[in-house]
């Protein structure tokens, strides 16, 4: 498949930046179905940086989001504001508490969140194009403000994220870890990822269903 997919990461680190595996596991499908991709971050400043051994603030540092997405871009990535949506065929935007700070800012204010105006203004071609859109673990939460409200989403069975999300305006499903929600008409694929697997397995199943879906709409 000759198709392009943008995958838009947010850091390094689940507690401050794009979830490791998740993203790791996207990569690894996309490559092994053959799906090229090229890997974008925006060039900010992380919301925070945290200590991923005791799970606490480390006061007085500062990261940068691009240069941590890179870690795991294995260097090849691109600032977020080189995005052109018209030279890509998907978008696809793992989970991780970067997604929550850095992209948004639905850890800090909840349902009065504030979505990264770059962000928006990369993702909704695809969604003003009809060109599928992939969301895992809490980025989702995004949904109803920067695309709209009446797409179904899942971020898995937690009640207080899924008021959050009705709250904006949006429509949540309750799913499982090893499986995904479709909006059809919108193009739009969300899995729980991390906010219900217990293990890599478990986050690979949903995960690669959600980009096994993303490479069936685009045939």
């Amino acid at each position: 498949m000759d198709r392009k997919i943008a995958v838009v990461l947010a850091g390094c680190g689940y507690l401050d930046g794009s979830e490791i595996y998740e993203t790791t596991l996207t990569l690894l499908r996309l490559d092994q179905l053959k799906m090229p991709y090229q890997c974008f971050a925006p060039d900010i400043d992380q919301h925070d940086v945290m200590d991923h051994v005791t799970g606490e603030p480390v006061e007085g540092e500062t990261r940068n989001v691009l240069r941590e997405s890179a870690r795991l871009a294995r260097g090849k990535i691109q600032p977020l504001d080189e995005l052109d949506p018209d030279a890509f065929d998907a978008i696809i935007i793992p989970g991780g508490f970067g997604a929550a700070k850095n992209l948004c800012d639905f850890a800090i204010t909840g349902d009065s969140i504030t979505i990264l105006p770059l962000l928006v203004e990369k993702v909704r071609p695809f969604y003003e194009a009809n060109k599928p859109i992939g969301m895992m673990c809490i980025a989702p939460v995004m949904v109803p403000k920067m695309l709209n409200g009446s797409i179904p989403v899942t971020i898995g069975d937690d009640a207080s994220i899924a008021g959050a999300i009705s709250a904006m305006g949006g429509l949540h499903r309750s799913c499982s870890v090893d499986n995904i929600v479709i909006d059809h008409e919108h193009k739009v694929v969300t899995t729980p990822a991390y906010l219900l697997a217990e293990n890599l397995d478990d986050a690979a199943r949903g995960i690669f269903k959600l980009v096994e879906k993303i490479g069936d709409m685009l045939r």
